[in-house]
């Protein structure tokens, strides 16, 4: 009976596919696009996009574990398929964002936390995964290098808790395979406290090149990304980054709890990833 695996594409689904299929569990991957996965020999492949509802039933054929990213749009209807096709166990990714007193009327955090309301009152059992910032939002840095030559911050001062893809994949193996974890609710920090311009010096030192960075105003930022982020997303990230300026993150243990290690530090991240900001 497979695990199927939602966002098989994405950097936390495509390592715990691998991680799953390397204990020897049976592993399903799901994604939009299953025709361009590069999956591990012996792991079937199924179309299974989260905003198209007549994908579900072929995806949980048989399923007994869902790991799920939190997609809002039909999630409803996918809980109701999940439990009718006798699905046990669903793994949601959703985000620390949800803590927030305001986060039902942001848009970021809103969307999580839909996904969230609509499993707790679904007869499937539910464990959710609530990541701070992933170490991996990093790589957007190494596109504005590419394209400008300089990152452009609006909070350089701004604090976060980055977190290692890897170690969110282990989380999730934990989760699913371990019975007694089941049903719970996990906050996930990286080990550091880190505001931008830190991360950006630790980017220096692990490539050995200097990197500009341009301090800018809200409008000027929301300006540059209104191509391909829409304004209201682009200013709630600003509200955040405003309500972190200055403040460090409040870290957890939590992924050392489920993994029985250190979670991996942003330097561990920028060694991996050194030659994307090279180029």
């Amino acid at each position: 009976m497979p695990i199927l695996v939602t966002g098989s594409r994405g950097t936390v689904g495509s390592t715990l596919l691998t991680l799953l299929h390397e204990q020897g569990l049976s592993v399903r991957a799901g994604s939009r696009s299953p025709d361009k996965l590069t999956v591990p020999r012996g792991v079937d492949s199924v179309r299974c996009a989260l905003d198209e509802p007549s994908t579900f039933a072929a995806a949980l054929d048989s399923v007994t574990s869902v790991f799920l990213y939190a997609e809002p749009s039909h999630i409803r209807a996918f809980a109701e398929q999940a439990a009718s096709a006798g699905v046990e166990h669903i793994v949601l990714l959703s985000s620390s964002s949800v803590l927030d007193p305001d986060a039902a009327d942001n848009p970021i955090a809103a969307s999580h936390l839909a996904v969230e309301q609509a499993l707790a009152a679904a007869p499937v059992t539910t464990t959710v995964l609530r990541p701070g910032a992933f170490a991996g939002n990093a790589r957007q840095w190494a596109r504005a290098l590419r394209s400008s030559g300089v990152i452009e911050l609006p909070y350089p001062g701004s604090y976060g808790d980055p977190v290692h893809e890897r170690d969110l994949a282990e989380a999730a193996v934990a989760v699913l395979t371990r019975p007694e974890l089941r049903g719970g609710t996990y906050h996930l920090t990286g080990p550091q406290s880190l505001t931008f311009a830190e991360q950006i010096a630790i980017l220096e030192r692990v490539v050995g090149r200097g990197i500009a960075v341009r301090a800018v105003s809200r409008d000027a930022w929301r300006a540059s990304v209104s191509a391909y982020l829409p304004d209201e997303f682009a200013e709630a990230l600003l509200d955040y980054w405003a309500s972190t300026d200055g403040s460090p993150a409040h870290l957890t243990g939590t992924l050392e709890q489920l993994t029985g290690r250190p979670p991996r530090s942003f330097t561990a991240w920028a060694e991996e990833h050194a030659e994307a900001f090279r180029a």
